[in-house]
């Protein structure tokens, strides 16, 4: 499990001298000088097409860094990891060549490694596979502005995607894939699909991401002490002992939203949890006022919502066959508008059939169009895009 980090320091540079651009042939790298003048951002341009290449550049970064990985599947011998930041105006940028389909494969890194590690500011991260590691895929710490999108983080030793520490300011995980993440070493009770944990910050946003038959849970904000809004996401078939694991302690919630003592107001709107293990969203002893409206809870083994302690404000929420019940709510809890509110019945699905939900992001990297769990309503649940 993650530790708990503090903020820290760091040393911005900007360059003002003449922009720098590279290429890539077949014996190397090469730097040239732009002509974009002297008060010109230092801009670099790599493309990498080897493990050792990536392991350098992204080493070597700076700010206005642009690290273009050519097609194929990457095996690093080390972690790949960086301490460098980038600037609002001047992005460290790591992302695959134009129509490449690229993949980073961990599967030859030392026992206990994760695959890749950002300790910067201002990192855009896209459009590339981070698989088989031995322990966590990707992990940003501290990151402010980071943008992160069209990834997938898939069967690695721990949770696929994480945002930890504190100063975790204003970052973006857009249209994320994380599935099959597993931790042999805790039996599966760390992995999940995104973990936003031990830290604090605000204005981090998750939106458009799939988080599926993971070990742990789809997603946790365990420890995580500021609010994060999550949206348009999907968390399903997570807890399942995929691994045939005797010992397996894996939790399965779909949206597991605190623990660790955090009271927090999370914001989470237009998601939908179907066949997890446990339940479909849950407050995780989060005391905080969380706010949840138009969601979908499906055939979770617990309950579609279960907020027994908080101060959580349900709203237009739509729950169906999960086998805990509707909702588990305390005292303090505040439901209107939900199904099984005075006077609110269940609109018909349209579909059940869950095949579509697997299918092809589109072409923007968004969510594959369904009609699974979709009702036409326009006052509850998920509209599941």
């Amino acid at each position: 499990m993650l530790q708990s980090t503090g903020r820290h320091r760091r040393t911005r540079t900007l360059s003002i001298a003449a922009a720098v651009s590279v290429a890539s042939g077949a014996g190397g790298v090469y730097l040239g000088l732009s002509n974009d003048g002297a008060d010109a951002a230092a801009v670099r341009t790599v493309t990498v097409s080897s493990a050792a290449q990536l392991e350098a550049a992204v080493k070597g970064a700076t700010a206005g860094t642009v690290i273009q990985v050519r097609g194929g599947t990457y095996y690093p011998t080390k972690s790949l990891k960086s301490s460098a930041s980038g600037t609002s105006s001047a992005r460290i940028t790591l992302q695959a060549a134009a129509g490449a389909k690229v993949k980073i494969d961990g599967s030859k890194l030392p026992d206990g490694s994760w695959l890749a590690g950002v300790y910067g500011d201002y990192w855009t991260v896209e459009n590339i596979t981070w698989q088989n590691a031995p322990a966590h895929g990707f992990v940003a710490t501290s990151s402010v502005g980071g943008v992160f999108r069209n990834l997938v983080t898939a069967n690695n030793g721990d949770s696929g995607f994480t945002l930890r520490g504190d100063g975790t300011t204003d970052n973006l995980v857009q249209n994320l894939d994380s599935y099959g993440n597993y931790d042999p070493s805790g039996h599966g009770h760390n992995a999940d699909g995104i973990a936003v944990k031990f830290g604090s910050g605000t204005g981090n946003k998750i939106t458009g991401a799939r988080l599926y038959n993971n070990s742990d849970d789809g997603l946790d904000f365990w420890q995580f002490s500021s609010p994060v809004t999550v949206e348009h996401s999907w968390a399903f078939g997570n807890g399942e002992n995929r691994w045939k694991d005797p010992a397996f302690d894996g939790n399965g919630n779909g949206f597991k939203l605190g623990g660790g003592g955090a009271s927090v107001a999370h914001l989470v709107n237009n998601n939908a949890a179907w066949d997890n293990r446990k339940h479909g969203f849950t407050e995780n002893s989060n005391t905080g006022a969380m706010s949840l409206n138009r969601n979908t809870a499906y055939a979770n083994a617990g309950s579609g919502y279960y907020f027994a302690t908080g101060k959580a404000r349900l709203g237009k929420n739509l729950a169906v066959r999960n086998k805990g019940g509707l909702r588990k709510l305390g005292p303090s809890t505040v439901s209107a508008g939900n199904n099984g509110d005075k006077g609110i019945a269940a609109p018909a699905f349209k579909s059940t059939n869950v095949s579509t939900a697997y299918g092809a992001r589109k072409a923007n990297g968004s969510l594959p169009a369904t009609t699974f769990l979709t009702t036409g309503s326009t006052t509850i649940g998920s509209t599941m895009n």
